[in-house]
């Protein structure tokens, strides 16, 4: 049997480092940021969530004062972001979604460049290589690199000057799952330190790990804000049960006691309940546990829940 869960624990936040108040930008008629008010404490690692022009890059480049807003205000570190304030730099790493290098410069040397403009030593530079994978390709240029490798760079870049707040935006979407993943040991890594960390993501799997709290976004707004787990409890959804296609008929499943419905696509039988026990009792006694899984709801499904199934445009 198999209990799938990958809930972060919320743990309480101190002072904030990210004050965000009533943020609007527009473009013509599209209202990018409509009134969002968003805070993030020292050493909380904040997600954010959204469909594809939901707001997400335009939020984050107005946090991060890139971006001068129509309305509202925004610090960081307790420090005003716009105009452009030259104080925050040294203390912030930012990963854009697309980055340009250095044209005709090694990995190593273009690390190395980021970290001088900071006063990072080239060691620490060489460091950040061997954190993010990239140590066996110091030595390549970065026009030579994969579109996996460059991101893992474009991070590193961001990390170099060990900043107090990282902002990064769909940091593991070029990578492979291993990267991934051990990309995920070092984000842990920075918010245990104590560094404040903000991320975008299309994610599920990497927000509800990786996250202290998310914010769901669409059409420039706040949908929902919170701790993945109190999102998920407070989504009133049956559990679901699974097992190979063939242990049960579907009509046979769906009359198990607690069962609410059965569906079978002929890969995987699915059963949803309230009362899982039961279920898995009933398919016990029928030897048809072989197999099994059991799913509760998931920050996908309260996703999918606020913002919809439909495509978008």
């Amino acid at each position: 049997m198999e209990v799938r869960w990958a809930l972060r624990s919320y743990r309480p936040i101190m002072a904030h480092t990210i004050r965000a108040t009533g943020l609007r930008k527009r473009y013509g008629a599209v209202r990018a940021v409509d009134g969002v008010s968003l805070e993030a404490g020292e050493g909380e690692f904040l997600g954010v969530l959204g469909p594809n022009g939901a707001g997400k890059t335009t939020l984050l480049e107005m946090i991060e004062g890139l971006r001068e807003p129509d309305e509202g205000e925004v610090t960081v570190l307790g420090l005003p972001v716009w105009p452009r304030n030259a104080a925050l730099l040294p203390r912030i790493g930012v990963q854009l979604q697309a980055t340009s290098f250095f044209e005709r410069l090694t990995a190593r040397e273009q690390l190395r460049t980021f970290a001088s403009l900071y006063g990072a030593s080239g060691a620490r530079a060489d460091a950040m290589l061997e954190t993010v994978g990239l140590a066996a390709k110091a030595d390549t240029r970065v026009e030579k690199l994969s579109g996996g490798q460059a991101q893992r760079l474009s991070i590193a870049c961001a990390l170099v000057h060990d900043p107090e707040v990282v902002f990064l935006d769909e940091p593991t979407a070029a990578l492979d799952p291993q990267a991934r993943r051990n990309l995920w040991d070092v984000l842990r890594a920075i918010s245990t330190g104590g560094r404040t960390v903000v991320l975008t993501t299309h994610s599920m799997d990497e927000a509800e790990t990786l996250c202290d709290r998310v914010a769901i976004m669409d059409e420039g707004r706040v949908l929902e804000l919170g701790p993945p787990a109190a999102l998920v409890r407070g989504l009133d959804v049956p559990a679901r049960v699974s097992v190979p296609s063939g242990r049960l008929p579907r009509a046979e499943a769906a009359a198990l006691p607690g069962a609410l419905d059965a569906a079978d696509d002929g890969v995987s039988l699915v059963v949803s309940t309230r009362d899982p026990a039961a279920v898995l009792a009933a398919m016990g006694a029928r030897d048809a546990l072989d197999g099994v899984q059991v799913r509760g709801a998931t920050l996908e499904d309260v996703f999918l829940h606020r913002i919809g199934r439909e495509y978008r445009a």
